[in-house]
């Protein structure tokens, strides 16, 4: 129970979980399609097809990406959590790409790219960011669709571009004030499983991460009137740690609601049936959202 638990706060707090299994992500959902099979292509040769590493910044990143472009619809771009790489949203984006154009990419330290120098902040994490979309996006309009650590690296990222990004979904993203947020809830005096989520989760956002991501709190800043779409999760499964888990419960809903000042067009939902996996657990419930979003960019 200690360990089940723990797993799931380090999961949602911090967006890492290192070695779970994809639960959701096989069988038929992706039978006769291999997002992340390899590609012969050359490195700057025409858009890309399935799984191939590109080069960002003198960094190899590993890229995802399927789906034919349609004329006038963005680019989506799905964005992992910490610990989790884009094999993770494999099924998500093979939905996705029955109508869309969709990539994903594993950020430095994550997945099969290169390692980072040292530690991260927001800004390199960015640079990266918009060196993929170069590749695979180019001039078309982007929909950035993050998941916990990924969706907080993105909702940072588009209120500096604008130009390109015009669209975003967050699904269950961490919370802009999360340092704060744990902090408050699980006070310093705590003792047993609470004490450890606390210290553990600290140090994650101090840089003890595969990504050596410094996770620093922030101002929610805002990206104008774009549609943006936040999915709560609507299982309370933080509440299991002992006499904190509903403040953190609080902190976590609170900090979703914090993500809506990112755009005048933002909406707020929950997903009943989900974790903090909600493309895993409601997977309709994300690729609506997403669709919603991109249809709302292209104008339909």
């Amino acid at each position: 129970m200690l360990r089940t638990y723990k797993t799931a706060v380090v999961a949602a707090l911090c967006s890492t979980v290192v070695g779970t299994a994809v639960a959701g992500c096989a069988g038929d959902s992706l039978d006769n399609w291999d997002p992340l099979a390899p590609t012969t292509q050359k490195a700057d040769a025409g858009p890309i097809s399935g799984t191939k590493k590109v080069d960002v910044a003198g960094r190899s990143v590993n890229v995802s990406c399927s789906g034919d472009p349609a004329k006038g619809r963005p680019v989506i771009m799905l964005m992992h959590g910490g610990g989790d790489g884009l094999d993770k949203m494999a099924a998500l984006q093979k939905t996705l790409g029955k109508k869309n154009r969709v990539c994903s990419y594993d950020r430095l330290g994550a997945g099969a790219s290169d390692q980072p120098d040292g530690p991260q902040d927001f800004a390199v994490t960015g640079k990266i960011l918009t060196g993929v979309l170069d590749r695979v996006a180019g001039d078309n309009p982007v929909v950035l669709a993050g998941h916990s650590l990924g969706g907080l690296i993105a909702a940072r990222y588009v209120p500096d571009h604008q130009d390109r990004v015009k669209g975003l979904v967050l699904m269950d993203t961490t919370s802009p004030t999360m340092v704060d947020d744990i902090t408050k809830a699980i006070p310093e005096s705590a003792k047993g499983p609470a004490a450890e989520v606390r210290a553990q989760n600290l140090a994650i956002f101090q840089g003890q991460n595969p990504e050596k991501l410094v996770i620093t709190d922030g101002k929610v800043r805002s990206a104008g009137n774009i549609p943006v779409e936040v999915i709560q999760h609507g299982k309370q499964y933080l509440a299991a740690i002992p006499t904190y888990g509903q403040r953190l419960e609080q902190a976590w809903s609170a900090g979703q609601r914090k993500w809506l000042a990112v755009s005048s067009g933002s909406k707020l939902s929950t997903a009943t049936d989900s974790g903090h996996y909600i493309y895993v657990d409601q997977p309709d419930v994300a690729v609506q959202a997403i669709e919603r979003v991109t249809s709302q960019v292209a104008g339909e």
